[in-house]
C-alpha cells in the first residue's frame, strides 16, 4: 500500500462478483478476495461456505483517493447487488453472502450510513445491510483471486 492509498471492504454476495465489480474502476490499485467479520481464526473457503464461522466473502479495495473516492466505491457497492436480501445472492443463499460495509476509519462509517440512509430512499425493501468495523482479514488462497477473469481467460469450460 502506497501512502497516499486507502483500503475499502465490501460484502456483496459471492466475492467473485464483487472483485469483478470493483477491480477496474479508475483509481483502483488492486483488489484481493477473502475473509472478514467472523467468530474464528483463521478461516477458510470450505470452513466458511458450510456457513458457521460467521464470516462473509468481501473483496478488499485498495485505492487512491486522489483518483477514485470513497463515495463512488459506495455507489459501486450499492448498485452491484441486491442489499435488501440479507444473505441471498443468487444462487448463495447463506451468511457468507450477506451485504455489508466494513468500515476502516470514522470517516468511511460516518459516509457509509448517509450512503445507506440515501440507498433507502430508492429501493422498496428495508436495507439489509450491516454496517461495521472492520475486522481481521483473511485472504483466500490463490485460486480464488481474480476467479472471474480466470475462467473468462478458459473458452469452453
Amino acid at each position: 500500500m502506497t501512502a497516499a492509498s486507502e483500503t475499502a471492504t465490501f460484502a456483496v454476495g459471492c466475492f467473485w462478483a464483487a472483485e469483478t465489480a470493483f477491480r477496474h474502476l479508475p483509481g483502483v490499485l488492486r483488489t484481493s478476495v477473502g475473509f472478514m467479520g467472523g467468530r474464528t481464526d483463521k478461516p477458510t473457503y470450505e470452513r466458511v461456505c458450510i456457513g458457521n464461522t460467521g464470516h462473509a466473502e468481501v473483496v478488499q479495495v485498495v485505492y487512491d483517493p486522489e483518483q477514485l473516492s470513497y463515495e463512488h466505491l459506495l455507489r459501486q457497492f450499492w448498485k452491484c447487488h441486491d442489499p435488501t436480501t440479507w444473505v441471498k445472492t443468487n444462487p448463495d443463499v447463506a451468511s457468507p453472502y450477506r451485504s455489508a460495509i466494513f468500515y476502516h476509519s470514522d470517516r468511511q462509517a460516518a459516509l457509509a450510513m448517509a450512503a445507506k440512509t440515501a440507498a433507502q430512499t430508492s429501493h422498496t425493501g428495508t436495507l439489509a445491510t450491516e454496517i461495521t468495523a472492520a475486522g481481521p482479514y483473511t485472504r483466500a488462497d490463490r485460486a480464488h483471486q481474480h476467479y472471474a477473469e480466470k475462467q473468462a481467460e478458459r473458452p469452453g469450460q
